[in-house]
Parts: C-alpha cells; sequence; structure tokens
C-alpha cells in the first residue's frame, strides 16, 4: 500500500508565546508564522501579546511593534504603509490583504498572521515571488508600438479611452488575489493567475498599444489563459477594490471575437 508523507520541515509546530514588556489590560494576541531555512527545522508559530494603548491602528504597527521591542528576528517586507507599494501583502486571519492597511479593530479575538499561500518562503511572512514578477515579464507590460511617436508630445487618447484603463492601472503587483487561487495554486508554474492577466488586460485595451494581436497570440495557450473558472477569489480578496476575475472574461471575449 502507498504511503503519503508531507516534505520534509513542512509541519507547523507550536512555537513560543511573548508576553508584553508593558501590560496595560488592553492587549491583543497575535499568532505569527515562523520560518527560517537556514535551520533546517519545521516552520512554527509564536504568540505575542501586543499593548494596544502603544500601538498603531494598523496590523503593520503591530508587526513593527513586536520588532522593535519583543523579537527582532521576526522577517517582513516593510512598506510604504500607504497601502501603494504591495510589499506586506501576507494572508491575516484568512484572507489575502495588506497589513498596512489592515484595521486591528476589525478583527477579534486572536490574529493569525501568515505569508502569502502558495508561495516558497525565504523567511517568516516574506513570500519568494520571483515566478510571479518572471510571469509579470512574459507579458511585455510596457506600450508597443510601430508608428513614430509624435515629435515633442506624448501619445494622445480620447478621454473614453483613457477610461477604459480605470480599474486596471491601479493594480500594485502585491500577488493577494493570484495567490488566493485555487488554479494558481495548482498550476502556477504555467497559468498566469489573475494579478499578471489583469495587467495583461490592460495592455490590451490600451488604445495607444500596437501590438494586441501579438499579445493575445502570447495568452493562447491551455493553461496561460484558461485556467480561470470565475470563482471570485481573486475580486474578493483584492485590497485595491480591482476586479480580475473581469478582466480576464474580457480577454477570453477577445480572443473569440477575433476567430
Amino acid at each position: 500500500m502507498a504511503q503519503l508523507a508531507l516534505p520534509k520541515n513542512s509541519k507547523i509546530t507550536k512555537g513560543p508565546h511573548h508576553s508584553s514588556p508593558t501590560d496595560s489590560g488592553n492587549t491583543k494576541k497575535f499568532k505569527i508564522y515562523r520560518y527560517d531555512p537556514d535551520k533546517k527545522a519545521n516552520p512554527r508559530t509564536e504568540t505575542y501579546d501586543v499593548d494596544m494603548n502603544t500601538c498603531g491602528p494598523m496590523v503593520l504597527d503591530a508587526l513593527i511593534k513586536i520588532k522593535n521591542e519583543m523579537d527582532s528576528t521576526l522577517t517582513f517586507r516593510r512598506s510604504c504603509r500607504e497601502g501603494i507599494c504591495g510589499s506586506c501583502a501576507m494572508n491575516i486571519d484568512g484572507t489575502n490583504t495588506l497589513a498596512c492597511t489592515k484595521p486591528i479593530e476589525e478583527m477579534r479575538g486572536e490574529i493569525k498572521v501568515y505569508p502569502l499561500p502558495h508561495m516558497p518562503v525565504i523567511k517568516d511572512l516574506v513570500p519568494d515571488l520571483t515566478t510571479f514578477y518572471a510571469q509579470y515579464k512574459s507579458i511585455k507590460p510596457w506600450m508597443q508600438t510601430e508608428t513614430a511617436a509624435p515629435a515633442n508630445k506624448e501619445r494622445l487618447q480620447s478621454q473614453d479611452d483613457r477610461a477604459k484603463i480605470d480599474g486596471l492601472y491601479e493594480c500594485i503587483l502585491c500577488a493577494c488575489c493570484s495567490t488566493s487561487c485555487p488554479s494558481y495554486w495548482w498550476n502556477g508554474d504555467r497559468y498566469l493567475g489573475p494579478a499578471i492577466l489583469l495587467q495583461a488586460y490592460r495592455w490590451l485595451i490600451d488604445s495607444r498599444d500596437e501590438s494586441t494581436g501579438e499579445r493575445l497570440d502570447n495568452l493562447e495557450d491551455p493553461f496561460r489563459l484558461y485556467r480561470c473558472h470565475t470563482i471570485m477569489n481573486c475580486t474578493r480578496t483584492c485590497p485595491k477594490n480591482l476586479n480580475p476575475a473581469k478582466a480576464i472574461g474580457e480577454i477570453k471575449k477577445m480572443m473569440v471575437m477575433r476567430r
């Protein structure tokens, strides 16, 4: 009989509990994923009691407070704190979001903080996004034209054409949507995922771009585009309230219309 087992160092164990150095009677528990590949040990979760009277309102504030005052070994990507750079994307209380814009008061009980799901972990809350950015590069996310640029001015477009990229250009490539997608979990090496396809559509719909055919050819693949089953996880989790599922549907329409 076949025996199945988890890969080495993949079982999450229970780590130590860290009490707050100051106790005002208003503390919040944070259960945080910890993993250091250099130690060759199983990942663990450690619990930290954070004094909310001396902590900012967002989850990122609590992480910074923990690192500065309780455990300097905690590793995460610091961010712009404005929800613009996407560096602090992580799974908080079961939802992919940005730590800098996630209010602590919205969550009850112990707050669980994990790295983005189904991504290799570099250390603690820092996922390896190498494949994600390589996929972004593969769609050539820049304007491609054959005609010469106008002399001494930019390429213009109408207000209606400009409005078409609203809800697309605002994507900050935080990977929250892609790492919430089961199809991306299972086929992440071939399926581009919601974030990259949202950006692909941003250039497909841009009236100034002249490589629509080549861009569609690049996406014409059973895996690169068509692994999306429109379950809407991506749209529900996007911290910028964008709609990757709709963009993917529009790309599929463009594929049909050109045949």
